[in-house]
């Protein structure tokens, strides 16, 4: 009881936090969206994705690469306050709480997590007025991927931030680490057809399977998709074990390092 007590205690912690800061949430939720318009309209014109069947514009190749952004986006701003506890003085009073270092852990990156579902969630329920039928089998499994994939990447962006001292740091890293792990993830543009060197690095990326998987259960269907992607449940099971890993080497971390200080 303790430690579900502790996990729904830090989950609640996070969703009150976030939601009383509305530049976040506008931050979160609506940068991701400008990007997919002008993204999408600047190169609907010259860039064709390749397809097995009916041919896709940009806007359409593009969307589900929006949801991966603004779930990377939230995962990033939702650990930032793991420096800031730290700052605060938050965690070292959580850190000495009688349950143990994972529970801790698991509740943030639930917290986390659950703020990316939403936001990916709200941008998902906007697909029908831009083109983008959903029937209630394709929403419940493009949730349940983007829920696996939010918490692969809150609890890599808590393995980081736990070693950070400096939010300026951390967005450094940030920028220099998430963000070229998005752009691999054939969320941007596809692996068929880049260089060789760049399609094994693609294909390294763990990323490369989450944003596939989503890709195969929204529109415009399977008919569509670029040639050489991963089938649906090689990306699922390359997903689920990214966020097990990331989870593990998150307990880890702050098991070995219980005062919450870096160094």
């Amino acid at each position: 009881m303790n430690s579900l007590l502790a996990v729904a205690t830090l989950w609640w912690r996070e969703q009150v936090r976030f939601f009383r800061q509305r530049s976040r949430v506008f931050g979160a939720f609506v940068q991701p969206l400008m990007f997919w318009a002008l993204f999408g309209a600047g190169l609907q014109a010259s860039f064709r994705p390749p397809t097995g069947g009916r041919p896709v514009t940009y806007l359409e190749y593009f969307f589900p690469g929006t949801i991966i952004l603004i779930l990377l986006f939230t995962a990033i701003f939702s650990t930032i306050s793991v420096i800031e506890d730290r700052k605060e003085g938050f965690l070292q009073g959580v850190l000495v709480a009688p349950v143990s270092r994972s529970t801790l852990v698991l509740g943030k990156i639930l917290g986390g997590s659950t703020l990316a579902l939403v936001q990916g969630t709200a941008l998902l329920l906007v697909g029908p007025l831009v083109g983008f039928p959903l029937t209630l089998a394709r929403f419940a499994g493009s949730v349940a991927i983007q829920f696996v994939v939010a918490f692969a990447l809150t609890a890599l962006s808590f393995c980081l931030a736990w070693r950070m001292d400096s939010t300026q740091g951390f967005h450094a890293l940030m920028t220099v680490l998430l963000m070229p792990l998005w752009l691999l993830s054939g969320a941007f543009f596809p692996v068929h057809g880049v260089p060789f060197w760049l399609a094994w690095v693609m294909r390294a990326d763990p990323l490369t399977y989450g944003t596939p998987a989503l890709r195969r259960v929204l529109p415009p269907g399977e008919e569509s998709l670029p040639p050489d992607l991963p089938g649906l449940g090689v990306s699922l099971l390359a997903t689920v074990l990214f966020a097990a890993a990331m989870f593990l080497l998150a307990s880890l971390l702050a098991r070995r390092r219980g005062e919450g200080a870096p160094g």
